[in-house]
C-alpha cells in the first residue's frame, strides 16, 4: 500500500527540521563550540530556521543580542562549515541543507508595533477595554 503524504504533513516535516536546525545551532553557539574569538564575545539568538522543501537549502534567522549584527553575520558565515557538520552528525536526513544566515528583522518589527500601542493615541483606547 501506498502511503500519500499531504501538504500538511510535508510542512510538519519541514518544521520538526528547521527546529533540530535551530536547537543544535543554538547549542553550538551556547557552549562556545565554535573556535571564533568573535563569536565567543557575542550572545547570538538563533530565532527561526526556514528550511527548504527539497531539504537542500536553510535560511537561519539569527539576532546579536549586543547590536553588533553584521560583524556576527561575517563570523557566522566565515564558520559556516563547521557549523553545517555539526548539523549533519544530528540530523538523520539524507542530505544536510546549506546553512545561510539572515538577520533577524522580528525584533525590530516587535518594538515598531509596541511603541505604537504605548503611544498617547492608542494606549486610552487598550486601557477603557480593561
Amino acid at each position: 500500500m501506498k502511503h500519500v503524504q499531504s501538504p500538511e504533513s510535508k510542512s510538519v516535516r519541514l518544521l520538526k527540521i528547521g527546529e533540530q536546525i535551530r536547537h543544535v545551532i543554538a547549542q553550538v553557539l551556547q557552549r562556545g563550540e565554535v573556535n571564533d574569538r568573535n563569536l565567543s564575545d557575542m550572545i547570538v539568538s538563533v530565532s527561526e530556521v526556514r528550511v527548504s522543501p527539497d531539504l537542500r537549502h536553510a535560511a537561519v534567522y539569527v539576532k546579536e543580542l549586543a547590536g553588533r549584527d553584521e560583524d556576527m553575520l561575517a563570523a557566522l558565515k566565515k564558520n559556516v562549515r563547521f557549523l553545517r557538520g555539526q548539523v549533519a552528525r544530528a540530523l538523520s536526513t539524507k542530505y544536510t541543507p546549506e546553512l545561510k544566515f539572515r538577520l533577524d528583522e522580528s525584533f525590530a518589527e516587535a518594538a515598531k508595533i509596541d511603541a505604537l500601542l504605548r503611544s498617547e493615541k492608542v494606549a486610552p483606547d487598550l486601557d477603557e477595554e480593561e
